[in-house]
């Protein structure tokens, strides 16, 4: 009897051990490359890396002020730090690399990426125009790699709930109208750091203005919601209020998307008096205000200007949902599948794009520009 307590014991104590083994075999840190430090949202994977999800094997910044500011700010050793993406690759083998440089420059590091088998995550947009865009595409296609995009608004619980109640539960009636809204004061006037600020308001670099910056947040979400369905019809304005400050690029923009039963307004400005990013979703019955990240409203009508009014403060989502580079590993591990037109999905982004595209037709040519089917 006591040595087949023996065995039982040996074989519980091998299939917990297995378990465990197995447990930090699938939470082992996804090791990732950071390509350029210009762009201020790279405190985020800098952040974000005490969570375990990531490990930072090299970073790839020539501008070695820069790069010393930011090894100061995070504790990390210059000697992690590369003038070359080829030097980096060189020197490490990262499973996915993560652009924060400049918008133009999301295809070279897809180019450089994507032969080696390197997973790519950019920062929003996801290129300066279609041209890019196609080749990013292809590339990752050829090389059987995941192109991620990355936005702000992806990773607020207010987005998926009001996606959830518009869509999924059909909580105010049939959608007729949704507006998004996102911007600032404008990267001078809130003291952005120049490294980020030389190339933001440049139109090559940055592919435009505030229309580029901020008009995608809500074209990437209205097609999400609307299934990866193209818009007929695109008309947008494109102003310039503060030429001193922002003076090769637009800093207002208005961009009407009309589909076949709906209609989207996407305002994205360096001209709000205070940072917003921000949406509303107007349905037969009554209306989701998306306030912030984590407040919520829903108004339904009653009678002519009656409506009961439900408030929410919604926690953050769960793992790992609620980081991109906890995402991004999820993903290129298999342990999540994007739908064609998630949020980050390069389906989307492609359109998100080509919309983009033809809103700075639009403006420049003072017409609607309609969509091919």
């Amino acid at each position: 009897m006591i040595i087949k307590y023996k065995i039982l014991f040996t074989l519980i104590f091998s299939c917990l051990f297995s378990v465990q083994s197995f447990s930090k075999e699938v939470k082992k840190p996804l090791k990732v490359g950071i390509i350029g430090l210009t762009h201020t949202h790279v405190h985020w994977i800098f952040g974000s890396e005490s969570r375990g999800d990531i490990k930072i094997e090299g970073i790839v910044e020539p501008n070695q002020k820069l790069a010393k500011n930011y090894s100061d700010q995070y504790n990390f050793s210059l000697d992690i730090v590369y003038s070359s993406i080829e030097e980096m690759f060189n020197e490490v083998n990262p499973e996915a690399v993560t652009a924060f440089g400049t918008i133009y420059e999301h295809l070279e590091v897809v180019e450089a990426a994507a032969p080696r088998g390197i997973h790519v995550m950019v920062e929003k947009p996801l290129a300066v125009n279609m041209e890019h865009a196609l080749k990013m595409k292809s590339l990752a296609k050829k090389h059987n790699i995941h192109l991620l995009t990355n936005y702000e608004t992806t990773w607020y619980p207010t987005t998926h709930k009001a996606y959830q109640l518009a869509k999924n539960e059909n909580f105010i009636g049939d959608i007729r109208k949704i507006m998004v809204n996102d911007g600032h004061k404008g990267p001078k006037k809130i003291g952005l750091n120049e490294e980020f600020l030389q190339w933001l308001t440049d139109p090559i670099q940055n592919g435009g203005g505030a229309e580029t910056d901020f008009g995608c947040y809500g074209v990437n979400i209205l097609t999400w919601f609307m299934d990866g369905k193209r818009p007929e019809s695109i008309t947008a304005i494109l102003r310039q209020f503060q030429p001193e400050n922002n003076p090769k690029v637009n800093d207002e923009s208005i961009i009407l998307l009309n589909y076949d039963n709906s209609l989207a307004i996407i305002q994205g400005s360096w001209n709000w008096p205070i940072g917003r990013k921000d949406m509303e979703i107007y349905g037969e019955n009554g209306v989701i205000y998306a306030d912030n990240r984590n407040d919520l409203r829903i108004r339904i009508s009653k009678g002519y200007d009656k409506y009961e009014e439900q408030v929410m403060h919604l926690k953050e989502r769960n793992a790992p949902y609620d980081d991109p580079f906890a995402l991004l590993g999820a993903v290129i591990r298999n342990e999540v599948q994007l739908n064609e037109y998630d949020l980050n999905s390069i389906e989307n982004n492609i359109l998100v794009v080509e919309i983009l595209d033809a809103a700075k037709k639009s403006a420049k040519l003072n017409k609607t520009i309609y969509m091919d089917k």
